[in-house]
């Protein structure tokens, strides 16, 4: 089953709000089989509207078009649904009565623009909306199906979830589709896909590969398509574990997880904690790593060193390490690293020292210059990256680095 998203809002054309409507949607509908088209986004604009849908109808099996529902004038959704489907609107009495016993929670003038959130065409089925007053709305025609959601994010994934999915899944047009997202971190895109290349050609037919580079890591999506989900799972994880051999130093988790929440799980199941000194991450480690919930178990605190004076005072690194070799070094990270694992009593320490940019570089030390080091329990260890010349992407690939390295060492035992 192929599908097209129409958003409809000049809000979205304009860059006033992002469209996280279609993400959410494509998402769901891939999980349950169905096929995204394309996705389009039209103005507040009777003929565009209609315009986009026409093409769909032409190439889709269902459209799903989201916003123009509300009960101000630029919301004109409804009336051309009505042009579309050559119907009349008319009154739906159980969202009447939805829509007023909502205003009369909520002590709210019951006015006539709120009344004619009840008029729907006659000739949709209507979809009970209930975490709002715009009801969603069912169409057939030439054997597409068109379905009418409001633009607001929860009341627009309340009917998807418990309305539209139903329903298309009871139709027995979905296919099987199993997804399944490998994490790994520390090897540029190009190199990984040299590496895996043998078994990125001898995957069936119906098990597509994607990759999915960011600043945190490169996501390697396995995507199977079939008729029986148990079994496409089985396959997928079959191959997961070909790749393991292949690549085990850079896989760090998989789907959803966080770098931070695996580090944070290692730590947890071996009953150790954490400590965190920064000086070109300006506190960003300890943010990732506080996002995850229940980190304090484990993570004691940091230390934001940016200058070379609280270098030295808070954390005891050598002036003459400072002098000699300069506040980014392998010298000063290890110390760095030691000592806020003393000052907070911990088994293990990060560190990070660097240029991040723009400026600040030298020919021997040029930005994105960075040293890592991480002490263990028994050993401290550091090692130099050239992260590249952006900021922003510099703290990032260093924070994500550093987590990489502490998981390593703590699975290491070292």
């Amino acid at each position: 089953m192929k599908a097209e998203i129409i958003t409809i809002g000049d809000e979205i054309l304009i860059g006033q709000i992002v469209d996280t409507n279609s993400a959410w949607i494509a998402e769901q509908f891939n999980l349950n089989g169905i096929e995204i088209y394309q996705i389009t986004s039209v103005h507040d604009d009777h003929q565009h509207i209609l315009e986009a849908m026409k093409k769909a109808e032409e190439k889709v099996d269902l459209v799903i078009l989201t916003g123009g529902l509300g009960p101000t004038k630029d919301d004109i959704t409804k009336n051309t649904l009505c042009e579309y489907f050559n119907t009349k609107l008319v009154h739906h009495e159980a969202t009447f009565q939805h829509i007023r016993e909502i205003f009369s929670r909520r002590n709210f003038d019951f006015n006539k623009l709120n009344r004619d959130q009840a008029l729907v065409p006659e000739s949709c089925t209507v979809l009970f909306n209930k975490t709002g007053t715009a009801p969603g709305m069912w169409f057939e025609k030439n054997n597409t199906v068109f379905v009418s959601v409001p633009g607001v994010p929860f009341e627009m994934k309340y009917l998807v979830e418990y309305e539209i999915l139903p329903r298309i899944v009871k139709q027995g047009r979905t296919k099987a589709i199993f997804h399944r997202t490998v994490l790994t971190q520390g090897i540029p895109e190009s190199m990984l896909a040299l590496q895996i290349e043998s078994w990125e050609d001898a995957l069936p037919e119906h098990i597509k590969l994607a990759y999915l580079p960011n600043p945190m890591s490169v996501r390697l999506r396995l995507s199977a398509t079939g008729t029986d989900k148990t079994v496409l799972k089985q396959e997928v994880e079959a191959q997961i574990q070909q790749l393991q051999q292949l690549i085990p130093e850079h896989i760090f988790g998989y789907d959803n997880e966080t770098m931070a929440e695996v580090v944070g799980r290692l730590l947890k199941m071996k009953g150790k904690t954490l400590a965190v000194a920064e000086s070109c991450t300006g506190g960003y480690i300890s943010h990732l790593l506080t996002s995850v919930p229940g980190s304090s178990e484990y993570y004691k605190g940091g230390v934001t060193a940016y200058s070379n004076e609280v270098k030295k005072q808070l954390l005891g690194v050598n002036e003459t390490s400072l002098a000699e070799f300069g506040a980014v070094s392998e010298q000063v990270a290890k110390e760095m690293a030691l000592g806020v694992k003393q000052a907070l009593q911990t088994d293990f320490a990060v560190s990070t020292t660097g240029i991040a940019g723009p400026d600040g570089g030298t020919d021997e030390k040029p930005v994105g210059t960075v040293w890592i080091a991480v002490a263990g329990e028994n050993k401290v260890f550091a090692t130099q990256y050239g992260f590249g010349n952006n900021r922003e992407r510099n703290i990032i690939r260093s924070g994500q680095t550093a987590l990489q390295l502490l998981r390593q060492i703590i699975l290491k035992g070292l």
